[in-house]
């Protein structure tokens, strides 16, 4: 369960999808007999099956999470956007009254469903080109898989096994300091701006468009 106040809560399914596709990176956890199995990996949105969808992915054969996790509990898919220390002296309130502390804000999003595997051949080789498609797009002169020798890419393929997971709940955790001041958020803004950090540039990014929910 996610600790996730109404005023840092987001619903909206399309901005949370466009979050995931732009995050693009997951950390996939699963129950196991012995707990907690953690991987990081690549996921994309697929619209199979409806109404939810599933995140797809891959991990390594020799990975013991696809064979170890309890297919039966609930997987859980984390993915992160940019995330920066806030400091109270960003707040023109603190010359005001004082009464403010440092924090940290940060963009996550929780997709759970059930995670079932798959080794077909046609079925891997369908998503390494989908994944290696979405991310060499932005390439000037973008790698395929077809680059390679196609009885090197079927070796490869052999030591991968494809995870599904079917969603059944998204949620969206936008910590922007939606519950302060407007004046606040400015000054909050204007601090990581001076940061010159892309994390901190990120983050100031998604605050100028984040409504403010007091």
């Amino acid at each position: 369960m996610l600790y996730n106040p109404p005023h840092f809560r987001e619903t909206d399914r399309a901005v949370l999808d466009d979050f995931i596709a732009t995050a693009a990176f997951a950390t996939l956890v699963t129950a196991g007999a012995d707990g907690p199995i953690v991987s990081h990996l690549p996921m994309l949105l697929d619209a199979v099956p409806a109404p939810g969808g599933s995140l797809i992915g891959h991990v390594a054969r020799a990975n013991p999470q696809w064979r170890a996790s309890d297919l039966d509990r609930p997987a859980l898919a984390i993915f992160m956007g940019p995330q920066a220390y806030v400091s109270p002296s960003w707040y023109p309130s603190k010359a005001a009254h004082g009464k403010v502390v440092p924090t940290w804000n940060y963009a996550a999003v929780h997709v759970t469903g059930r995670l079932s595997t798959f080794d077909e051949p046609d079925a891997l080789r369908a998503l390494v080109d989908r994944l290696t498609a979405t991310h060499e797009a932005t390439f000037a002169s973008p790698w395929r898989t077809t680059d390679a020798p196609d009885d090197f890419i079927r070796a490869q393929l052999k030591a991968i096994v494809g995870v599904r997971l079917e969603i059944a709940g998204v949620e969206g955790k936008m910590k922007l300091s939606q519950n302060r001041t407007q004046e606040d958020r400015a000054g909050v803004v204007d601090g990581l701006e001076r940061r010159h950090e892309p994390a901190a540039a990120a983050l100031a990014a998604m605050m100028r468009t984040a409504p403010p929910r007091p």
